[in-house]
């Protein structure tokens, strides 16, 4: 029995069965406090740990949007669950290139990763919540950031719940699910407040479904494979397919605009992946293979290409950004 077993065990005992995001929020903030879970060695990899190009592409589309707009001076680059903070160093990289010269800024609750955040990321000021970014222009990404909030689930009009079970923990009915999100419309309404009231564009990049559909989403993966949600609390990644419909919706009714919503692959090549690959093996002949590998795990539809969507909130005042029109 997992420390957060005997825990949450306990909490059930006292106060009788917990909701699914209860149990998912406590599961996942123990398990991010706890540990750095990317890469071989950990329980997944992100795009950004795939390949340099994903960061370099998304830093691309920022900094399009950013020039198209005016170049406001006081613009920040801002990351949501930046992990080790590859994506953000790529990202920069490009930016920098462009004349951003604006602060960084990341928002991330894992003590953990804020250490490994600051090594990859030297000027980067870390913030827990999405609330304590500074009043100014966003240029934001946040990957794979969403599926990891906590989600609810329902069996028709009950809530389902998580009891104690004999050997360990149980759902207490099953059923047709239908799942919603409070905390993901939340983060996601947050960050459409801050782009009407100051201008700017986020890239919210996910696994999900483009319409809001019923069905159980939640899931767990411990080293690189599924397991079964309930085991090992705490030891393992919960996450849940991101609604694309109702993360639009939650941008819209904060008054922001949106794009729509793209297939991550198909955004990518839009965007130039392809000559960057090419560029890329020019450069470094040795790692030709190893490149065009990465190039397809981010864009092919039967690895992330397809599964893996995007979708933008901007100002009402900035231009749609590039590879969603």
């Amino acid at each position: 029995m997992t420390p957060l077993e005997r825990a949450l065990r306990d909490r059930i005992q006292a106060e009788g069965p917990i909701s699914v995001e209860a149990f998912m929020e406590a599961c996942n903030t123990y398990y991010y406090a706890t540990r750095d879970p990317l890469g071989a060695s950990g329980d997944f990899t992100t795009a950004p740990e795939v390949s340099q190009m994903f960061g370099e592409i998304a830093g691309a589309c920022l900094a399009d949007a950013w020039k198209r707009s005016g170049a406001p001076a006081d613009a920040i680059y801002a990351e949501l669950g930046p992990g080790r903070g590859t994506l953000a160093s790529d990202a920069l990289r490009v930016l920098r290139s462009a004349g951003f010269g604006g602060e960084v800024h990341l928002v991330e609750s894992s003590p953990v990763l804020g250490l490994k955040q600051k090594e990859t990321v030297p000027d980067a000021a870390i913030h827990e919540t999405i609330d304590e970014l500074p009043p100014r222009p966003l240029l934001l990404v946040a990957n794979e950031f969403l599926d990891a909030l906590p989600v609810r689930q329902f069996v028709g009009a009950s809530e389902r719940r998580v009891i104690a079970a004999a050997g360990g923990l149980a759902f207490d009915r099953d059923g047709e699910i239908v799942e919603n999100s409070p905390a993901r419309e939340q983060a996601v309404a947050t960050v459409g407040r801050c782009v009407v009231e100051h201008g700017g564009v986020a890239l919210l990049i996910d696994y999900g479904h483009s319409r809001s559909a019923a069905g159980d989403t939640l899931q767990a993966v411990r080293r690189h494979g599924f397991s079964p949600v309930l085991d090992s609390p705490g030891e393992q990644d919960l996450t849940a397919h991101v609604d694309f419909e109702a993360v639009g919706r939650a941008a819209a009714e904060a008054g922001a605009s949106i794009s729509a919503v793209v297939a991550q692959g198909e955004w990518l090549i839009r965007l130039g992946i392809e000559a960057r690959a090419q560029a890329l093996s020019r450069a470094n002949p040795q790692r030709e293979q190893e490149i065009e590998s990465a190039l397809h795990r981010l864009t092919s539809a039967d690895q992330m290409g397809h599964l893996f969507k995007v979708i933008a909130i901007h100002s009402p005042d900035w231009p749609v950004p590039a590879g969603f029109a």
